[in-house]
Formats: C-alpha cells, structure tokens, sequence
C-alpha cells in the first residue's frame, strides 16, 4: 500500500506545487490522476519516487518511508517501483529485448549489465511480457523502428520485469491515437488487475480515466479537490477541477470521439 503524508513541493522560485497531500493507495487498486496542466500531477508522481524531492511530508511504500532514505536505499527502493513514461524512455538503438531487460539493471552487477548477461529465468519472463503484452515477434527489432503504440507497450513490459508492488503512470497515452490509446489503457489495467498492482495514471483524456480507473483524484494549484468514484465526475465536480465549461458539450463530444474507433473498424 501506498501512503501520502502531508505532502507539500515548493520549488526554489517560490511556486507551490503541491500543498498538504494526503492520499492512501491500497494493492489492486488503479487510480488517475487528473486535473489542468500545471496542476502537480507530475510533480506528485515523480516526488514518489523521487526523482523530485518533495519540500516536506511523508511517502511510504508498505512499512517503508520513502522520504527518508539514503541514496543507496532509494535505489533498492526503486525496485519496488515500476515507471511508464509519456515518451517511453527507450534507447532507440537497441533491440525491444535488450530494453525489456534494462528492468531489471537494478538487480543485476555492473558486468552482468555491461554485456548484457542476464540469467536465463529473467530472459524467459522476459520472453513471456513481450507475448502478454502483444509483441511476441518483436524480440530483435530496434526500438527506434517501432510505432508510438509498440513502445509503450516495450515501456510497460520493461516495468513489470521489475516485478514492482507500485506502477506509476505518466500520460500513457498523450501521442497515440484513440483505438491505441484505448488498447494500452486496458492492457495497464488488465495487467495491474492480474498481478495485485497499485497503480497511479496521470491522465488528461478524462472520458478514458472515468472508463479504465477504479477511482479518480482530481488536482488543482497542487491540492486535490476530488477524490472518489468515476461516475461522480458530474459538471459540477469538472468545474472544481478545470474551471468553467460547457461539460454537457464536452461530454457529447468526448462520447462521439470515444465511438470514433469503432466505427473506422466497421468500414
């Protein structure tokens, strides 16, 4: 389980961030984030790993504070904790195996990871993320040939080789179409749902966070201001997180945009 205590970022220039944060994630549970740009949903992401150091409060994975560790801790830390990002972070030229297999560099000596040696149990689970997550001929072919959609999916294999406890998710579908979008969405939750995940989308595609996620929490200026079930997003709620808009409209619209795919597979 994930636990925020009164977790706060302000950065150097004096802008919050986020502001007194308290959010629990229990295990199986997916969870997204939503709000307007600049609203901390990145910013509270990357503080739970701590790529950024929040300015105060507590993070905790399980009975472990995050927050307190030292450099060396953290690493082992990091274990726990798997990361999709919005541009995959893939090294373009190396094959779709050899970037699965960097999930696991945290486990591994220098030389091992050096050469590219890992013990074979690794290689086959490996082998096993690539076929669930829909690659399995893809194997030898070089990250930079693949399409926006197959590199998410190398993203999301490489994380779960990490065989994480808490999978952290940044806009995992902001360049793909809608069908994809659609597609790795479900494949992140299916996956989470299979191995007792907690899991954290930051999302702004609200139509697909109200479709995937079993609970929403919604940020703005750094504070959250929804936190609850998908079908509570009422105009009124959207407001509070966005600022004022026809959400009838918006809803219409994001339904018509939602059928989109199906009726190009229809044709």
């Amino acid at each position: 389980m994930l636990r925020l205590e009164s977790v706060t970022k302000r950065y150097p220039t004096g802008d919050m961030a986020l502001r007194d944060i308290d959010l629990t994630v229990p295990q199986g549970q997916v969870m997204a984030l939503i709000g307007p740009s600049g609203a901390g949903k990145s910013t509270l992401i990357r503080c739970i790993n701590r790529l950024v150091e929040p300015t105060a409060g507590e993070i905790w994975l399980g009975d472990q504070e995050i927050t307190r560790l030292s450099a060396r801790s953290l690493r082992h830390m990091r274990r726990r904790i798997g990361m999709i990002f919005q541009e995959y972070a893939l090294v373009e030229r190396l094959t779709v195996m050899e970037n699965v297999l960097s999930g696991q560099l945290g486990y591994v000596n220098f030389w091992q990871s050096w050469f590219r040696r890992f013990p074979q149990p690794i290689v086959d689970e490996a082998f096993r993320l690539l076929h669930r997550v829909g690659l399995p001929d893809f194997p030898d072919k070089r990250a930079d040939a693949l399409s926006g959609g197959q590199r998410q999916r190398v993203g999301i294999a490489r994380a779960l080789l990490q065989n994480p406890e808490l999978l952290l998710v940044d806009e995992p579908t902001a360049s793909l179409d809608p069908k994809t979008a659609r597609q790795i969405m479900r494949l992140i939750t299916e996956l989470a749902h299979e191995r007792g995940l907690a899991v954290i989308i930051n999302i702004h595609d609200v139509p697909l966070a109200q479709q995937f996620a079993q609970r929403i929490v919604g940020l703005r200026a750094g504070e959250i201001v929804y936190d609850g079930p998908p079908d509570g997003l009422i105009s009124e709620v959207l407001t509070d997180i966005y600022g004022e808009e026809d959400w009838s409209t918006a809803a219409e619209d994001d339904n018509a945009a939602a059928t989109l795919p199906t009726a190009i597979e229809a044709r």
